[in-house]
């Protein structure tokens, strides 16, 4: 399967496919779908603030710990085994955080469930990288670009519907019940539809591939260890900032930068005897170092944007859950619609594609902030829906071609453990963006005097340099890119 052979293995290639895109959303919405649902289980359980907030940030810690780990295992020991332990797991999670009877218990149920996502995803993109090739991955890396976007955005929406079905006291259990059947079937489907054969053995057969994978089987258990304690030592003190007030925390986070210097020394040891967690000489390819790199950056923006908006129509304007998910829908929908169309163009176009997509964004929400200048107090879902909705479309021209254009050179081999370390970075930069734009938002609330139209302009105005950063990556690659290709032209003259 690692090559479509004819009509049956191409259909089946995109069944496969399919079911990886619906775990996906499914693992993604959680992220952002449990924001709305948490004065509903503050209510119910009788949470502390710091309950609440292991429920919220927990995910995202344990999800961001395992991606690299659980990518390495797809390559080493085949896709559809990690796939359908991380959904079974998953599944399970998600039911026993809806059972749950106690703040703790929910904390728990939702730490498992983000070591459950985290193993999911790498294998998603690990999957587009092993069944197609070449140009033709612009399609399905469109359509995984389409549902991470339209999963991140459209979260509170489906959380506020959910909600206002189930009830105020008990609707938000349904928010996590809703994975229970969906992910039985993609149990079902990701074992009869993915393939079995690890991409190692796959692109190497006979004698040398079984030798190969024999050894990459390895999967370096000091490697696992240094990354995933330099990973948590960077997160906790930014997705337990509203908990953490002393100072001393951050200090957590040089430690984890050294912890993952640590690591990237024994990796670089450790590739000199056998395949190693994460090959640091990926970083070597200018497309994949600086593609990493504008993830990071946008992500570290474009999340924050949800936090911020979603916080101002419930906590400062008074809309319910459900008001405030439609107000961000336009920007799902212009994502999925870009994402689709990004992934179609992005070989013709490459990374200048990704910097239109940029800015555009930030065109996007600079009409945000110029709409939100006056301090209004009415219509804001609908002043804001156009300039959300060209924001989303930009969105959609940067996730879906960044994501083909970062990975197009990784051997596929290391699909797994690239798109790990890829999705590694996307989350803390989500983690550091929301903590950076947060700060700004409850600090200017504080200045003055609970203004949050003026808190929400600054806020917005961090995140939109944050994207910046990004832009100034892309237009460093494509400058770079057409001086190589000046000078190939002229050596060849």
């Amino acid at each position: 399967m690692s090559r479509p052979a004819g009509r049956v293995d191409d259909r089946r290639r995109w069944q496969a496919l399919g079911v990886g895109l619906v775990a996906a959303f499914m693992t993604l919405l959680d992220v952002s779908i449990v924001n709305v649902a948490v004065p509903s289980i503050d209510r119910a359980l009788g949470a502390t603030p710091s309950d609440l907030q292991w429920v919220l940030s927990g995910y995202a810690l344990t999800f961001g710990l395992v991606l690299v780990p659980a990518g390495r295992f797809g390559d080493a020991r085949g896709r559809r085994t990690a796939f359908v332990v991380g959904i079974a797991l998953f599944t399970l999670t998600s039911a026993l955080a809806g059972l749950s009877r106690s703040p703790g218990w929910l904390v728990a149920a939702r730490l498992l469930q983000g070591v459950a996502a985290g193993i999911v995803n790498p294998q998603v993109t690990g999957l587009i990288q092993q069944l197609f090739r070449g140009p033709e991955r612009g399609r399905p890396f469109g359509l995984l670009g389409a549902t991470i976007g339209v999963s991140t955005a459209v979260g509170p929406l489906l959380g506020g519907l959910l909600i206002q079905a189930g009830g105020e006291q008990d609707g938000w259990r349904w928010v996590f019940f809703v994975n229970v059947p969906v992910g039985i079937v993609a149990i079902v489907l990701g074992w009869r539809l993915l393939p079995t054969q690890p991409a190692e053995a796959a692109e190497a057969p006979g004698a040398a591939g079984a030798a190969g994978a024999a050894q990459g089987r390895r999967l370096d258990p000091v490697g696992v260890l240094l990354l995933g304690v330099g990973v948590v030592l960077v997160l906790l003190p930014l997705v337990q900032r509203e908990q953490w007030h002393s100072p001393w925390a951050w200090l957590l986070v040089p430690a984890g930068l050294a912890v993952l210097a640590a690591f990237g020394l024994w990796e670089r040891r450790y590739a000199r005897h056998g395949p190693p967690l994460f090959d640091l000489r990926l970083f070597g390819f200018r497309s994949y170092a600086l593609g990493s790199l504008i993830a990071l950056l946008y992500f570290g923006g474009f999340t924050a944007i949800f936090f911020v908006l979603t916080l101002y129509l419930q906590n400062g304007l008074g809309y319910r859950p459900l008001v405030a998910g439609l107000a961000i829908t336009p920007f799902a929908l212009g994502s999925a619609a870009a994402s689709a169309i990004g992934g179609r163009i992005v070989d013709r176009y490459g990374r200048p594609l990704v910097a239109t997509g940029l800015l555009v964004v930030l065109l996007g929400l600079g009409a945000v902030v110029f709409v939100l200048r006056d301090d209004p107090r009415t219509s804001v879902p609908l002043l804001t829906a156009v300039p959300l909705l060209v924001a989303g479309l930009g969105s959609g021209l940067v996730i879906t071609p960044n994501q083909t254009l970062t990975l197009a050179q990784v051997p596929v081999p290391q699909a797994g453990s690239a798109a790990g370390m890829l999705q590694t970075g996307q989350r803390i930069g989500s983690a550091a963006g929301i903590a950076a734009v947060g700060s700004v938002l409850f600090s200017a609330l504080s200045d003055s005097d609970g203004n949050w139209a003026a808190a929400v302009r600054h806020a917005l105005l961090l995140a939109m340099g944050i994207i910046s950063l990004g832009l100034v990556a892309a237009l460093f690659d494509h400058r770079h890119a057409r001086a190589g290709r000046k000078a190939g032209r002229h050596a060849r003259r």
